[in-house]
């Protein structure tokens, strides 16, 4: 018996040893590092950064340093050991929403026991490849669950805004006792300062988006503050700065309680962290994350965080978004993000305890609010019947319930729809019969460098990406037709992943075709916004012939000049 099992046992080992490896960081992870880039880029993100720490840090009800320890360590290990090379870790609304009631309830030692537990099984998830799945959320999923997540951002400021300390289990309930209570006592300094704080970074932020206007407004606030006494700090710093971090102890007797909340921080860490990735790989040229690795960075930094009185993080969409504007090229920006939080802590403590607590609300209110894109909702809720009921009850559900209760039930509607489209795509066309044999003529496109593709049935989010994206990775290939004439459906998801697709094979020097596209099916893609993305005027054709013909026409200019691979007229 042993001596059969050796051979399986060290054939396990063997396999364990090489998913480490996939999963741990490596040299070619920094090949791609530009310091005149990355630098700017990091200290760019840390002063973006260092109000929303704050901010987060305080309406977790763990206080500003724990915002700020957040964001130094976290934010370090998540792009050390993470899947993304531009990606930007630290505390997020969303994850706050999830760990009010959490410590309320438990504590800083339930904060460490969940990240503990959370971590635990973000690594789990990336060690078993469960990163994959994130691409099956349709983009109304993502869309209601971030309408969701910015309602509840706004609504926990509420009380800060108005200068009421109100307790309440739920956000909304928070939020009206604190009016009510506001209303027996009003003050109109916090709200002042929170109204003027939001509008500030609003309207600035339009008129000169490259300017972190979110920490000039604030340390104007905390100026005022200072001058004026106008009394409304309050962030749990002390006289003379921020507090210590606090490290607090594992409470085992805990662990049975905690074990769901913790299963909700994890699943909330793995789809944002995801998602985020995502959205940075679109942003950037050539950019392709690692899921599982992803998962296991994030899993990394959420163990131990909390360790230094942190609390549990994800990566931030709107940081990493930032990063990638101003130029990151590596992960050296996010590690520098986090040293220049850390140097704040070290250095400027006793300035960050005068920014007013209503200030900080301001700047939530404002993320909230750039959270939100507009345009994208509109579109979604004109698409389709079925992508606007499942943008609003993923929505209301995300402030209604649980975050990770809402993206199930978006995802059950969404199946619910995608079930129903399919059923009815189901038909039985008569086609003529036909003995020609095609093989010398599809031989023929070959050779010239052109493939076709025809799509049949309903492109929706459930089979998109299975043929788009292996699609997207074609080789010695100049031309690509795209026939749709027998696509029976197509949603938002299915146009976000064409749209994705075509870009990627642009980005390539292959231009993309389109022919036979349904009236009905255009008008999705361009409520959407994503019709000019797929392709230009020229490029669309009501006839697969004539697209081959024009496929021919732009293989041989491309084989004469080959740098001609730019999309041409007809």
């Amino acid at each position: 018996m042993s001596a059969t099992a050796r051979p399986g046992a060290a054939g396990w080992m063997d396999s364990a040893w090489r998913r480490l490896q996939q999963l741990s960081p490596r040299r070619s992870d920094w090949t791609t590092v530009r310091p005149r880039r990355d630098l700017p880029a990091g200290l760019m993100v840390g002063l973006v950064a260092l109000p929303l720490a704050l901010g987060f840090g305080v309406s977790s009800g763990m206080g500003a340093t724990a915002g700020l320890v957040t964001a130094v360590v976290a934010g370090a290990l998540a792009a050390v050991f993470g899947g993304s090379r531009v990606q930007v870790s630290g505390p997020t609304g969303a994850m706050t929403v999830v760990l009010v009631p959490i410590i309320a309830t438990h504590g800083a030692s339930g904060v460490l026991l969940v990240g503990l537990l959370a971590g635990a099984i973000l690594i789990g998830l990336g060690w078993f490849g469960a990163g994959r799945f994130i691409r099956y959320v349709p983009v109304p999923v993502v869309e209601g669950f971030t309408l969701g997540i910015a309602a509840i951002i706004g609504l926990q400021q509420v009380p800060a805004a108005l200068g009421q300390h109100v307790e309440a289990e739920r956000v909304l309930a928070t939020a009206a006792a604190a009016v009510l209570q506001w209303a027996q006592h009003v003050s109109w300094a916090p709200v002042v300062v929170s109204v003027t704080v939001a509008a500030g970074i609003l309207l600035l932020a339009r008129l000169r988006p490259g300017v972190p206007w979110a920490l000039v407004i604030v340390a104007g606030a905390a100026a005022a503050n200072a001058v004026l006494h106008l009394g409304l700090s309050d962030i749990g710093a002390i006289p003379g700065g921020l507090p210590a971090p606090s490290f607090p102890s594992v409470d085992l007797a805990a662990v049975d309680s905690l074990i769901l909340p913790a299963v909700a921080v994890a699943a909330l860490a793995a789809l944002e962290s995801l998602l985020s990735a995502t959205v940075a790989d679109g942003m950037s040229v050539g950019q392709r994350h690692d899921p599982d690795r992803e998962l296991v960075g994030q899993g990394v930094a959420n163990l131990v965080a909390p360790l230094f009185g942190g609390i549990p993080a994800t990566a931030a969409i709107a940081r990493t978004a930032v990063n990638v504007r101003a130029g990151a090229a590596s992960r050296l920006a996010s590690v520098t993000h986090s040293a220049v939080l850390l140097l704040v802590v070290l250095v400027a403590s006793r300035w960050v305890g005068l920014i007013p607590v209503a200030a900080l609300a301001g700047v939530l209110i404002a993320t909230a609010v750039q959270m939100v894109r507009f345009s994208s909702l509109g579109a979604l809720l004109r698409s389709t019947r079925g992508d606007a009921t499942v943008l609003v009850v993923t929505a209301f559900a995300t402030v209604l319930t649980d975050l990770v209760l809402a993206v199930l039930a978006g995802l059950v509607v969404a199946g619910f729809f995608a079930l129903q489209q399919a059923s009815r795509a189901v038909r039985v066309d008569q086609v003529p019969l036909d003995d020609t044999d095609h093989t010398d003529e599809e031989r023929a496109l070959l050779d010239a460098h052109i493939v076709a593709y025809r799509i049949d049935g309903p492109l929706f989010f459930a089979a998109a990406h299975d043929f788009l994206l292996e699609l997207a990775n074609v080789s010695d290939v100049r031309v690509v037709v795209l026939r749709m004439s027998r696509v029976t459906v197509i949603d938002a998801t299915g146009a976000s992943v064409l749209a994705d697709t075509v870009s990627r094979l642009e980005a390539r020097g292959i231009s993309v075709l389109l022919s036979g596209v349904r009236p009905e099916h255009e008008k999705v893609l361009r409520e959407l916004g994503v019709h000019e993305e797929l392709a230009h005027e020229r490029h669309l054709f009501s006839t697969t012939p004539e697209a081959i013909a024009h496929a021919r026409l732009h293989a041989e200019r491309i084989a004469h000049d080959p740098s001609a691979a730019a999309p041409v007229g007809p």
